[in-house]
């Protein structure tokens, strides 16, 4: 999971990562913090590795005291070329993904980017 930061008094945007384990197949974080100005663009990076073939990675985000928001998927290997995207996201998010990691980009970032992201990893056959 990713936390944004966000300082107030510089508009500056800091970025925390966690990494998480899911069903024996493991997701991390490539950066632990990354710090970018208000109205800019940041890429955040999740590692993943799995013995599949059938991947799906998916981005969200949860804001303090509400429900995870689905952000978007991409397939990865087998299921490249598989993706979906939340209406909200279309403009200003974007994601790739390889045999190894997927990025999400976030463009013309606001306070509202302020929130903790998470990386998933699915597995299937």
């Amino acid at each position: 999971m990713l936390f944004i930061f966000i300082n107030f008094y510089t508009n500056k945007y800091t970025f925390f990562f966690f990494s998480g384990l899911n069903r024996g197949d493991s997701v991390s974080n490539t950066e632990t913090e990354v710090s970018v100005n208000d109205g800019s663009e940041v890429t955040l990076r999740c590692s993943y590795s799995t013995s599949n073939n059938y991947v799906y990675l998916f981005w969200y985000r949860k804001y303090p005291n509400q429900a995870m928001q689905y952000i978007l998927d991409r397939g990865a290997r087998s299921k490249s070329g598989s993706d979906s995207t939340a209406e909200f996201a279309k403009k200003r998010f974007s994601s790739t993904a390889d045999q190894d990691f997927t990025e999400l980009s976030i463009s013309a970032l606001t306070l509202q980017d302020s929130a903790i992201y998470h990386c998933a990893l699915l597995s299937t056959l």
